[in-house]
């Protein structure tokens, strides 16, 4: 039993860190840039003198750039050694990790856009009203260290990026990164399996405030926060719940709450997040009755947590060999990139530090700057290559919704794979084949609306009817793969199964008869 809890734990703290690696490498970038090439006083220019227009300037560049509550720690770190004010670092902190544009173009195809919306200006309330008190009750929380040297131009500035990214990576900031994936583990030592289907009922008037107190010690990507809203959504679960779950799960974690204890101590930090959790939870039961989907009827559960929950029954036997099962089902190929990057700067790292030629290093790049040569050879300062580099990010981040949500006809070539899966599994009985696939295969029913807008068009009511029925049908077949198998619940899989079939052959036949009228 011992054992089986603890691979468990293991497991999810290392599916944690797989998906936090692309976002951990994007902040670790950001905070290179805020160091060498928008230097110090840049850094404080960017987001001004403590204001609701500094606070409002936190906000947007938290939402454009795509990091995670993980990612954010480099950053915040670097815009307190610039001096930036506590409200503007806090706004910032807490912002960056709840929205990006990929996240926030599968957020609008959930439910109704009004609700995102709202969450959006929910997050900018929280922000504002919490950086303002703290700016008024802690205003000597801003400190200025001591600038970096100026980097050498041309080549070496933007090597001293990666240089400052690799000593961050093996500074404080990973064991920071560590404590907030450590929650992870830890959480899931106290969710026995399935323990949270019924946690986020609409009826439940409990359900915002149960949701605030087990997700705190949680980390998600924007990403994984929004695919666990579209559960909740399609089940017709408590939106109260869903909202405190994106701020409080996607926003905090306890690496950040462990850096606010080390920087700000206990006495700011219990303040900060005393002011954070009511407002969350006011918010959510504010939002909760007004926000629910009209004509969703409950499903009476939700899989939106179980990866929070403990990954293996009390009778697994193989522990050790599941894990390496569930690791691999569940790793995506840009999480694997992204983690072969990042330890490719941490081998860097150590290797300039175990040479002794780190000091060495520093020494070239910050020679002192010499005069252009000339004609072509222009000086651009170091601000506006910084501005550069972050609306490079911001690009990139945009360019990434494309390749994130294909064209259709891709989407359709994937959804055609997926659902020979689905229902070859359930035919013969592997039932894990199955549950692997059922997921996937719903991810990019939800990916096609998305890449349907990005692309100038949009489903038709016809089109949403015809891929909500194929929603359900496969929700159902989960529901059959999650009990225990009999001779009459095998036969209730497969006819369930036929049903999933039929539904996507509807679903892709109403699409391509729309798709050739609008040709």
């Amino acid at each position: 039993m011992i054992q089986t809890l603890a691979w468990g734990a293991v497991l999810r703290f290392l599916q944690a860190l797989l998906q936090a690696t692309p976002t951990i490498l994007v902040g670790l970038l950001v905070a290179g840039v805020f160091r060498r090439l928008l230097e110090h006083a840049g850094t404080r220019r960017l987001f001004g003198q403590p204001s609701a227009r500094s606070l409002l300037k936190a906000w947007l560049v938290g939402m454009l750039l795509p990091v995670c509550s993980l990612g954010v720690l480099p950053v915040v770190r670097e815009m307190r050694k610039a001096g930036v004010a506590g409200g503007a670092i806090l706004a910032f902190g807490l912002t960056a990790p709840l929205f990006n544009p990929i996240s926030v173009l599968y957020g609008l195809t959930l439910s109704e856009p009004v609700v995102i919306l709202a969450f959006t200006g929910c997050s900018l309330l929280i922000v504002t009203v919490m950086g303002i008190v703290w700016d008024r009750l802690f205003s000597d929380t801003a400190v200025r260290e001591a600038a970096p040297p100026q980097a050498a131009y041309g080549i070496r500035r933007m090597l001293a990026v990666a240089v400052s990214a690799a000593q961050s990576l093996l500074g404080t900031s990973s064991a920071f990164i560590l404590i907030g994936l450590a929650g992870v583990g830890l959480l899931s030592l106290f969710l026995p399996p399935g323990s949270m289907q019924q946690a986020a009922e609409p009826d439940d008037r409990w359900a915002p405030l149960f949701m605030a107190l087990v997700i705190t010690p949680a980390y998600a990507t924007p990403m994984t926060a929004m695919v666990q809203l579209a559960s909740m959504f399609q089940h017709g679960n408590s939106v109260g719940a869903a909202f405190a779950l994106l701020v409080l799960g996607a926003g905090t974690n306890l690496g950040l709450i462990a850096w606010m204890l080390v920087t700000y101590g206990g006495r700011r930090t219990a303040v900060w997040f005393g002011l954070l959790w009511t407002l969350v939870v006011f918010l959510a039961y504010g939002v909760n009755r007004p926000l629910h989907p009209p004509g969703v009827a409950s499903a009476g559960h939700t899989h939106a947590f179980d990866d929070l929950c403990t990954p293996f029954s009390p009778g697994e036997t193989a522990p050790l060999s599941a894990t390496v099962r569930a690791l691999r089902d569940s790793t995506a190929g840009h999480e694997l990139q992204g983690l072969y990057l990042l330890a490719m700067l941490a081998m860097a790292g150590l290797c300039l530090h175990a040479s002794g030629r780190l000091t060495q290093l520093e020494a070239w790049l910050n020679q002192p700057r010499a005069s252009a040569a000339g004609g072509y050879d222009w000086v651009l300062p170091g601000p506006v290559l910084g501005g550069v580099t972050l609306l490079l990010v911001v690009g990139l981040s945009i360019f990434g919704c494309y390749v994130f949500y294909p064209p259709p006809d891709e989407i359709f070539e994937e959804l055609r794979l997926a659902n020979t899966e689905v229902v070859a599994g359930a035919y013969t009985g592997d039932w894990d084949s199955a549950a692997f696939w059922v997921p996937i295969q719903q991810d990019w029913v939800r990916k096609l609306r998305v890449s349907t807008f990005l692309r100038g068009h949009e489903l038709s009511r016809y089109q949403r009817a015809k891929a909500e029925v194929l929603l359900d049908h496969l929700e159902q077949l989960e529901h059959h793969i999650d009990v225990p198998q009999t001779e009459a619940t095998r036969a209730r899989g497969k006819d369930q199964a036929r049903l999933v079939g039929q539904a996507y052959r509807r679903f892709r036949a109403a699409h391509l008869a729309l798709t050739r009228q609008a040709e």
